[in-house]
């Protein structure tokens, strides 16, 4: 059973700084990438960071310049430092991991409130 743990959403004023996690727990050879999404009220989930085992990255045009997407490979798992947060960065955080089984899995989310 692979189970994918996230944490660090929060409140915080507009300008400010969070840094969330996603750890994937359980038996699996080896993860191809890890990426965040986010689902704000009345919108489509997005892509909003995204960092592949090769190396690649992917932003959002919406994040670049503010965010910032890291791994530790050893730990299994994957960063994203938020700063000069926005209110249009509200929404809940959800992590996705796609593994080399092939599988993908979803976290439950962490919910972001940027306050104006």
């Amino acid at each position: 059973q692979v189970q994918l743990v996230e944490s660090g959403g929060g409140l915080v004023q507009a300008g400010g700084s969070l840094k969330l996690s996603c750890v994937a727990y359980g038996s699996f050879s080896g993860i191809n990438a890890m990426s965040w999404y986010r689902q704000a009220p009345g919108k489509q989930r997005e892509l909003v960071a995204a960092k592949s085992t090769g190396g690649g990255t992917y932003y959002a045009d919406s994040v670049k310049g503010r965010f910032t997407i890291s791994r530790d490979i050893a730990k299994n798992t994957v960063y994203l430092q938020m700063n000069s947060l926005e209110p249009e960065d509200t929404g809940v955080y959800v992590c996705n991991v796609v593994f080399r089984e092939p599988w993908t899995k979803w976290g439950q989310g962490t919910q972001v409130t940027v306050s104006s």
